[in-house]
């Protein structure tokens, strides 16, 4: 039997709404967290005009108050 490795690890972060993130596009709040039926968790955030775009965890960060 081969040797066990790990080949993605989960983020520690944990995304819930009302967080205030980091995105690729800007700052924003969560306001949904789904899976993706190949079991990917999206997380949706809503920018300064009403705009909700989703990321994966990888493209969000905390944002420190």
């Amino acid at each position: 039997m081969p040797d066990a490795r790990i080949i993605w690890r989960m983020s520690n972060t944990i995304f819930t709404p009302g967080a205030d993130v980091f995105t690729t596009r800007g700052r924003g709040e969560v306001v949904d967290v789904r899976a993706t039926p190949s079991g990917t968790f999206v997380i949706g955030v809503e920018d300064d005009n009403g705009e909700v775009n989703y990321f994966t965890e990888k493209a969000l960060r905390l944002a420190q108050s």
